[in-house]
């Protein structure tokens, strides 16, 4: 059984009676906290802004309440339908306790230490999570704790100009009703959250969906970058021999190798989080199963296009290098003909040069003679 069912069956070895429930600690509620039925209180309006990194269409969820102090975003679904958006973090306890059926999403731009303590406070979370929230440079995993999870991914973007692969860190932490996301650099949240405006039939499967969706952006980048990386590679070959490629082969084959290993470093443990994520039977529901089989599916190929570009990039150096020692190989047997080749007029002048009297000194024919020995000797070589 996972820690999250865990969590939500009740306290785990070593709580006590004066702790709070643990789905209660899971719904953000204070202890003692009654159930509100009926509609969901809606909150003030809050001014948006404070993200510099994503101003589009979806930028009505983004709050410029404090605290946090960072950039953030906030979303609540009821029964899968959007009820609000853009609403105080420190509001989150509320709407979780209003109602059994409310999900929550929080999203933090680069947080700090006392960001992250609000959401700490708000969700009971493990002080090692919060810890890999803000460090930076995680690999991606997954992280079982009592009362929630923790996942580390990357998103990434390829510059097929440049050949440069771009990465952005995200951090999430899943509980039973709320997903907390931690970007520690850019990344286009308006494409995330228009991915699950586009899929309001998986919304009502609670906090799985929402994970779905996250999982789902950053594994379609992770794809979408492997193919332009194959068509670099590709291209590059194609170029291999070209008498005039017009690109360096060597040194456009290191950058590209150096992207593919920053990408497999990104996907490959994507393999693994994914496996984990969606055998968790709380966390993803016989409904969302065919859903997560189909990231998983796609991790799977990126993975796998990540292993041929590796050796295509490796057959292509070698093959470039393998054509420059041919191309000195025929260069030095031009230089060892041409060597020979003037080698006879050498000996011929220099045999007539000698300060003695030969056959033909000092007579036309003698010059006649030795230059036509010159002509026919160098012309049979």
């Amino acid at each position: 059984m996972s820690d999250v069912a865990q969590a939500v069956s009740g306290p785990g070895p070593g709580s006590t009676d004066e702790e709070a429930p643990v789905s209660e600690v899971l719904a953000g509620r204070p202890r003692g906290a009654e159930r509100v039925d009926g509609p969901l209180p809606v909150p003030e309006p809050v001014p948006a802004g404070g993200d510099p990194q994503t101003a589009g269409p979806a930028a009505a969820s983004v709050t410029a309440a404090r605290p946090p102090r960072c950039p953030t975003r906030t979303r609540v679904y009821r029964a899968g339908v959007l009820v609000a958006e853009g609403f105080p973090a420190a509001e989150i306890s509320s709407w979780l306790a209003a109602d059994a059926d409310a999900v929550v999403w929080l999203d933090l731009h680069d947080p700090d230490e006392a960001d992250l303590q609000v959401v700490t406070e708000e969700f009971g979370l493990h002080p090692l999570a919060v810890e890999d929230a803000i460090h930076d440079h995680q690999r991606p995993k997954v992280d079982r704790y009592r009362t929630h999870l923790f996942a580390n991914m990357y998103a990434v973007g390829f510059d097929l100009d440049t050949g440069e692969l771009t990465t952005s860190e995200i951090s999430a932490l899943v509980t039973a009703r709320a997903l907390v996301t931690v970007r520690k650099s850019d990344f286009d949240v308006d494409t995330l959250l228009a991915r699950w405006d586009a899929t309001p039939d998986l919304t009502p499967a609670g906090v799985g969906s929402l994970v779905h969706g996250l999982l789902d952006a950053v594994v379609d980048g992770h794809y979408t970058a492997v193919q332009a990386l194959d068509d670099a590679v590709d291209d590059l070959e194609d170029r291999l021999f070209e008498p005039r490629p017009g690109v360096d082969i060597r040194r456009r084959g290191f950058e590209l190798r150096k992207s593919l290993v920053q990408l497999r470093r990104v996907v490959v443990p994507m393999r693994e989080l994914v496996g984990r994520l969606r055998t968790d039977n709380h966390l993803v529901t016989e409904e969302l199963a065919p859903y997560f089989q189909d990231v998983h599916d796609h991790v799977l190929r990126a993975a796998d296009g990540v292993e041929t570009a590796r050796d295509l990039i490796a057959s292509i150096l070698e093959t470039n290098l393998t054509e420059q020692a041919n191309d000195l190989n025929q260069i030095t047997k031009k230089l060892a003909a041409w060597a020979a080749i003037i080698a006879v007029p050498t000996a011929v002048t220099g045999f007539y040069g000698q300060n003695v009297p030969y056959p033909g000194f000092s007579q036309h024919w003698g010059f006649i003679a030795s230059s036509l020995t010159i002509v026919v000797l160098a012309g049979g070589l």
